[in-house]
């Protein structure tokens, strides 16, 4: 496999609990992956492996040709990582945060434009412990993306925002993409992975069950369709 994004035949487990059981996929640059399974999927232990938060049992796993877990600091200046929760400091205020951490690359985004889209200064004087979950998921986002990322991982990047905010994420998300960075979206949603995926990686009880474009992987059905019955019964 090739690609800014490897897994091959990765495996974690916790204790007795195999999280992930020899799940491989690849993502290219310039596209957006999306990630789905349901909740014990193996998604979010895949992807913590590949922002070098946690170290595979077996099998591998590289970003831009690297092994994550190995990588030194000009490597993860080319990653945006958003989690699915925490990574945020909760005594800090949203423009404080996000400037100091602008200050840390050589070109960030513009921040003023990220903080706008995101409607980050109707809320800028609440400190992160005080914020609602769209509201740290908007932050967090943005924090994601001011490195201006060759590879973008967004764990559920629009739990919790309004139907008006989520849509300016998947924006957002797709001019990522068509700057050329790699994207990989883990979500629930099947309307998110059907506007916003190139591609589809549906995993079930640790294994990767589907693999392909969007086209692919429907084989003329609906995704929500092709997704129940590939992971229904699947769960330990």
């Amino acid at each position: 496999m090739t690609g800014a994004v490897v897994v091959r035949e990765l495996s974690r487990s916790f204790a007795t609990t195999t999280a992930v059981d020899g799940a491989s996929w690849s993502a290219a640059a310039g596209t957006v992956t999306a990630l789905l399974g349901p909740n014990g999927a193996g998604k979010t232990t895949t992807v913590e492996c590949l922002e070098g938060l946690q170290r595979p049992d077996a099998g591998s796993v590289q970003v831009l040709g690297t092994d994550p877990w190995r990588a030194g600091p000009d490597h993860r200046a080319r990653v945006g990582v958003m989690l699915q929760e925490g990574g945020l400091p909760t005594t800090s205020r949203p423009l404080p945060l996000l400037r100091h951490l602008a200050a840390l690359y050589a070109d960030p985004a513009p921040l003023d434009q990220l903080v706008d889209r995101l409607g980050i200064t109707g809320f800028a004087g609440t400190t992160v412990r005080r914020m609602s979950g769209g509201q740290r998921q908007r932050v967090a986002l943005a924090a994601a993306l001011l490195p201006r990322p060759d590879v973008l991982f967004l764990d559920e990047p629009t739990a919790g925002l309004d139907p008006h905010a989520r849509l300016e994420v998947w924006d957002l998300v797709r001019a990522e993409a068509g700057r050329g960075a790699c994207v990989v979206v883990t979500t629930h949603s099947f309307e998110e992975a059907e506007r916003l995926a190139d591609r589809v990686v549906i995993m079930a009880a640790g294994r990767v069950v589907a693999d392909g474009t969007l086209d692919e992987v429907r084989g003329g059905r609906t995704l929500e369709d092709v997704y129940f019955a590939l992971t229904t019964g699947a769960a330990r």
